[in-house]
């Protein structure tokens, strides 16, 4: 039976769904909407005041279909510009101050979203008695242009305010503002990497499958993607790019130019990516993410066959190798670096995929994170896995991750030790 429950915060009263034991309150602003002037600005904290209705999911970022889509299923969604919103999942909306996570989804910086029904987290908030909050962020050309004399890296930058949102207001879902565990995977983790090279509210981190091996754009080459990408949109500035439908900003990705331009860079990124702008991110990336490292107590992993999800990618040797420069070796050196500076590490390998076309591939871990089968239903990378599979295995996970959450280990021993999940 499903109740309405109630959360008292500063700026007023937000309403929410109780069900089965864990309250959850959606789509609650961080932010202002980023429209209008405020296209491609830097975010400011939202401003909303009186009763807000938080029981409907809210709009996720706009957004092409994953390139991912064939691996692991596709999602229909409400799209806005008006999507700085996060989701809460909470046993109980009182004085508890339980461990919080927030998660930060992936998908290549361009889709994705946490309001998604893959990343429910109210099984995780009810096994682990904790509060769970999934963010969403600007993605694509909305939240990662760079521009000479603009901010770059709005998108890091939604995430901090999340944050720093969390941080401020968590204990009004029965949160612990000090015990804050920050959780991404891919595009997600990798921005957590950033985030620890900057002004981190958090010290405990959980990094899945971050490609920390391709490294990040410079500032030169960042700005010329920009700008072939606004020529093809149509706009020969920002401030034209500003009037422009949210539409021409997504049909430009796939323009013949933008294209060819990424093509020619030759590294393997996503068309938007994180740039060593010299503000948001250091000039000095590399001494700055090794003392990153020293940060935050880690979890670090990825999965045994993680090319196998991208194009031309596989089960083969070489395609192995392409996953361990990428994923692997960087992870384990973030790990070895942690330990160096006086922080707890662990790290894991994902080994649980059980498809012959896809293997253990980037993704196929979230699942057994969220425990959200249900909504992975049909996902071809989860082909061949039996119920009791999933439950064995999802199972270990959670315990492990809640684990870690808590302010524990969780359950094997420290880096540069590897714990299997297979």
């Amino acid at each position: 039976m499903k109740d309405i429950v109630q959360a008292s915060l500063p700026q007023g009263t937000l309403s929410g769904i109780r069900d089965q034991g864990v309250c959850r309150f959606s789509a609650i602003p961080y932010a202002e909407a980023p429209v209008g002037p405020l296209r491609f600005a830097p975010p400011r904290p939202a401003q909303w005041r009186g009763e807000r209705d938080a029981t409907q999911p809210g709009p996720v970022c706009p957004q092409l279909t994953s390139r991912l889509a064939r691996v692991m299923g596709d999602f229909e969604a409400p799209q806005s510009e008006d999507c700085l919103h996060l989701t809460v999942w909470t046993p109980g909306v009182d004085a508890q101050r339980r461990p919080v996570v927030v998660w930060l989804h992936g998908g290549a910086w361009q889709s994705g979203a946490g309001a998604l029904d893959w990343y429910d987290g109210a099984r995780l908030a009810r096994r682990g008695d904790i509060v769970v909050v999934a963010v969403n962020y600007r993605l694509a050309g909305l939240g990662w242009l760079c521009l000479p004399g603009e901010t770059a890296n709005v998108g890091l930058l939604d995430e901090e305010a999340a944050i720093a949102w969390v941080h401020a207001h968590v204990e009004a879902f029965g949160g612990d503002p000090q015990r804050i565990t920050v959780m991404g995977q891919s595009a997600g983790a990798s921005n957590i990497a950033l985030m620890l090279t900057r002004k981190p509210l958090f010290q405990r981190a959980i990094m899945q499958s971050a490609g920390l091996g391709r490294g990040f754009r410079d500032a030169e080459q960042a700005a010329h993607l920009s700008r072939v990408f606004l020529r093809a949109a149509g706009a020969d500035s920002l401030a034209a790019a500003r009037e422009l439908p949210v539409q021409a900003l997504l049909d430009a990705q796939l323009a013949p130019d933008v294209v060819a331009a990424l093509q020619a860079e030759g590294a393997n990124r996503s068309l938007f990516y994180p740039a060593i702008d010299g503000d948001v991110v250091t000039r000095d990336i590399d001494a700055a993410m090794t003392a990153a490292a020293g940060r935050a107590d880690v979890m670090i992993g990825y999965t045994r066959d993680e090319f196998a999800a991208f194009p031309g990618g596989g089960l083969d040797e070489d395609s192995r190798r392409k996953g361990d420069r990428t994923f692997a070796l960087r992870s384990r050196q973030w790990a070895r670096d942690a330990v160096d500076r006086g922080r707890q590490a662990w790290e894991y390998r994902f080994d649980a995929g059980y498809s012959r076309e896809f293997g253990a591939c980037h993704c196929v871990d979230l699942p057994f994170v969220f425990d959200t089968f249900d909504a992975f239903q049909g996902a071809p990378m989860l082909e061949g896995l039996a119920p009791a599979q999933a439950r064995r295995i999802s199972g270990d996970v959670q315990t492990a991750w809640i684990a870690f959450i808590r302010g524990g280990s969780p359950g094997w021993d420290v880096a540069p030790a590897q714990h299997l999940f297979a």
